[in-house]
């Protein structure tokens, strides 16, 4: 095996294997399960880095493994993988910092740890998947890993959020199984193509198709909370904090999100999708999902409620961006894969501040808060302002190209859409924003923890700060080498030009 085949292995490996051994550490080796969880994390971000530069620069990653006959697991890293694999490596690392804070002196970390390190692998394997097949393979994994993140707090509320979140997304795959299994008898293959690879179908098999293609989206909709699949995101926020991250930002929305790129990209094609005419129901469902979210978001008292719903709105930009169909519209959805990301796990983060700092699980509750912890609403508000989409902030640079992309597909209807969610946004953000900086505090919080001169513990305050940052640097330097914007316009050159 050579170092090009090697390369996508070694990058999942980095976190199976430390996640493997943390599950057999006992309670107390606190020092070796949080060497093994940063160490994991950071030799990823140097493959990861490794990777980038490698396929800016032509190398091809693929590696083959006998599955089945006539089908290999595939694991390749062409420009769209990279792109998702960076996103999961730099917020892994980030949320396992947070995590360690968060957990300190709580039971069964290595548990919590072992399936961390399990959930970041599976999505690792959905964004490297070279084929459907491998693709569906690490996506159940998800699904299975992600559930004892779920109910780690073993309450009967965590509980029933486990068994709804296992019905959707096990219902979900059921759908993701039956579509794969129907193409591969059509086509014969199941391999990951720019443009697609059911073109010679169309003429002969168009209805059945189309059928693969709702069956496909229907499946992968249930984790990108495409509205009426979405019912399992707002239960599933009874989850701890780093897991809500996870969640939103990193892992299972963005696995389903990707999953739609994949399919209208990669498996039909967005020129054969437009051509059956399946892009149009997509794009409306988008839009609905769009301002649904919106307008749940805004009546949600419980803070992680609201974010929940902002979510279910949010990752909607991203298929809708896909579903336009053109050039800058695809640029769009996929620099808002990253861009969605980054913003959502800031304030996830921040609310999960709150709770642990101060035991504020309310927005009625954060009246002057921004007093009391000034960095961790900091954070909290360049995350709001940027999903309002207020510029220089990465939330702007997303919506400009949708809202362009629109235009350029002659679907004015889009901007009207954009600008409404927006006011949406506006309308659930903001009012948070001035309780938290403007209105007097409280007498006392619902239940406060102190560390000294500092707002809050360390640990829960880096990681937010950090990604606030990274919110801001999204937007500012756009233009520079490597952004995610320029690596989501590099994408689109190669599914665009001849």
């Amino acid at each position: 095996m050579n170092w090009d085949a090697g390369l996508p292995l070694l990058i999942l490996f980095s976190s199976l294997l430390p996640g493997l051994v943390i599950f057999f550490l006992p309670e107390e080796r606190v020092a070796t399960r949080t060497t093994l969880n940063l160490g994991g994390a950071l030799l990823k971000l140097v493959l990861v880095g490794v990777m980038i530069w490698g396929v800016s620069h032509g190398h091809h990653y693929e590696i083959r493994l006998p599955l089945l006959p006539g089908l290999d697991l595939v694991l390749r890293a062409d420009a769209e993988a990279v792109l998702f694999v960076t996103l999961s490596t730099v917020l892994w690392l980030v949320t396992t910092i947070y995590a360690i804070g968060y957990l300190e002196g709580s039971p069964h970390r290595s548990r919590f740890f072992g399936f961390f390190s399990l959930c970041v692998t599976a999505t690792i394997g959905v964004a490297l998947a070279g084929n459907l097949i491998t693709f569906l393979l690490f996506y159940e994994l998800l699904t299975l890993a992600t559930y004892p993140l779920i109910v780690h707090r073993g309450t009967e509320v965590a509980r029933q959020a486990g068994r709804t979140y296992l019905t959707y997304t096990i219902a979900g795959g059921a759908l993701l199984l039956v579509g794969t299994v129907w193409i591969y008898s059509l086509v014969g293959s199941l391999e990951f193509t720019h443009r697609g690879f059911v073109a010679e179908l169309v003429d002969t098999h168009r209805a059945a198709l189309i059928v693969i293609f709702v069956l496909l989206i229907a499946g992968l909709g249930v984790k990108a909370a495409l509205v009426p699949l979405h019912g399992w995101l707002p239960q599933a926020m009874v989850a701890p904090a780093p897991v809500s991250a996870l969640l939103h930002a990193v892992a299972v929305v963005k696995a389903g999100a990707f999953g739609i790129v994949r399919v209208v990209d990669d498996v039909f094609g967005v020129e054969v999708a437009a051509d059956l005419g399946v892009t149009g129901p997509l794009a409306a469902v988008a839009a609905v999902t769009i301002i649904y979210g919106s307008l749940r978001a805004l009546f949600q008292d419980d803070l992680k409620r609201r974010l929940a719903f902002s979510t279910v709105s949010q990752v909607s930009y991203i298929v809708l961006g896909i579903a336009i169909v053109g050039p800058a519209a695809t640029i769009g959805a996929l620099v808002h894969l990253v861009h969605q990301g980054v913003m959502k796990i800031t304030l996830f983060f921040c609310a999960g501040n709150l709770a642990e700092t101060l035991g504020i699980h309310k927005i009625s509750e954060m009246n002057g808060v921004g007093r009391r912890m000034p960095w961790t609403m900091a954070a909290f508000t360049i995350g709001a302002l940027g999903m309002i989409g207020v510029p220089p902030l990465a939330g702007f640079i997303s919506k400009w190209y949708l809202g362009l992309g629109a235009l350029d597909a002659g679907q004015g209807w889009v901007v009207f859409v954009l600008a409404g969610s927006s006011l949406l946004n506006a309308g659930y953000f903001l009012p948070i924003l001035y309780a938290a900086w403007f209105k007097a505090p409280p007498d006392a919080w619902p239940t406060e923890r102190t560390w000294g001169r500092r707002e809050t513990f360390w640990l829960l305050l880096a990681p937010p700060v950090v990604t606030a940052l990274l919110t801001l640097a999204a937007g500012l330097l756009a233009s520079a080498p490597f952004s995610p914007l320029q690596w989501a316009r590099f994408i689109t050159a190669q599914e665009y030009l001849p």
